[in-house]
């Protein structure tokens, strides 16, 4: 099991071909363990994309194991746990509780 906002490497369908892209973890180990799948949000190397209010650049890029500037989408998907290839780092705190304050404005839980 992956611990929440830690960054993996995942293969995310797309409209015309399936891409190798980081995401971080958003669901607990309890969830992983009962339901065998992980829910994930993606991040993108195109900043353009995350400038929503709901959007978050980190600031600790390299602490995640990510080598270029990157972004968090509130654009999440459910993956078994088979389909994560490698996990690369972990955000920091900060960009971990930023995270999760932006999952709060997207999806109004507490």
């Amino acid at each position: 099991m992956i611990d929440p906002g830690s960054v993996v490497l995942v293969r995310f369908p797309g409209i015309q071909q399936t891409k190798s892209r980081p995401a971080v973890v958003i669901s607990t180990v309890l969830h992983q363990t009962t339901h065998g799948d992980t829910v994930l949000g993606v991040l993108t190397g195109n900043l353009a994309q995350a400038s929503g209010p709901t959007d978050y650049v980190l600031q600790d890029c390299a602490a995640a194991g990510l080598h270029k500037p990157s972004g968090f989408r509130v654009f999440l998907t459910t993956q078994p746990g088979a389909d994560i290839m490698r996990v690369l780092g972990k955000l920091s705190d900060r960009d971990w509780r930023e995270v999760q304050a932006q999952l709060r404005l997207a999806l109004d839980v507490i």
